[in-house]
């Protein structure tokens, strides 16, 4: 039977959601390995709105699943309400989305709170010893909610992202971007991503590699 993976989009945009080709990545590998991919995104106002060109913030506002909606084709389900028991796993791409919308890590850094849907959804799914997948900077969202099972996680080398894991409570590995970080004790796996890149074929390599993980575990 084909395994339930969640997908924890943060928008749509590197600079504002999710990193779209760590993204649609993920979705490509889980369907080449048979999963089932439920998208889900939680129903809120992004904190920015970034022109991708620019990369200037705009006045105008965005809803997080609206636009997460865009790289789900329509299919996305909102987290207010949603029942970890109906997941067999959760992965969540990168982009500052990661950490802005899902938490506030790069806004405030080791201090960031985190989403509380998002915070319950994560903290459900761990209790539950069901795999969590991460990359780019979303390991950050995963160590400040599950700071103390202490996770071991990668966001590749950045020295400042690294020491912020460690403030809050993770245990950083230095990976290169075709590499995963593998936390048994935790059921974790994270990959660099775009954080190192420099290109799709690169952080591919590594995406593939971190839903195989997941996949095994389930």
């Amino acid at each position: 039977m084909a395994k339930n993976i969640g997908v924890l989009l943060s928008g749509c945009g590197v600079y504002d959601g999710s990193e779209i080709h760590e993204a649609v990545l993920t979705l490509l590998f889980l369907a080449n390995h048979g999963a089932e991919v439920v998208c889900l995104a939680p129903d809120m106002e992004q904190v920015h709105a970034i022109n991708h060109v620019s990369q200037v913030a705009e006045t105008a506002t965005r809803n997080v699943m609206v636009e997460a909606a865009r790289i789900a084709r329509g299919e996305i389900q909102s987290l207010d309400g949603l029942a970890a028991e109906k997941l067999d796993a959760l992965i969540l791409p990168g982009g500052f989305g990661a950490a802005k919308n899902l938490c506030d890590f790069a806004l405030v850094g080791p201090d960031a709170r985190v989403h509380p849907q998002v915070n319950s959804l994560l903290t459900a799914i761990h209790a539950a010893g069901k795999p969590i997948g991460a990359m780019c900077i979303a390991p950050a969202v995963v160590v400040r909610t599950l700071g103390a099972a202490s996770p071991r996680v990668t966001i590749g080398n950045d020295v400042g992202t690294a020491a912020g894991i460690a403030a809050m409570g993770g245990e950083h590995v230095n990976c290169t971007v075709e590499e995963i970080c593998v936390d048994e004790a935790n059921k974790i796996v994270s990959t660099p991503a775009y954080m190192l890149g420099p290109g799709i074929s690169d952080i591919a390599q590594g995406i593939e590699k971190l839903v195989v993980q997941v996949l095994a575990w389930c």
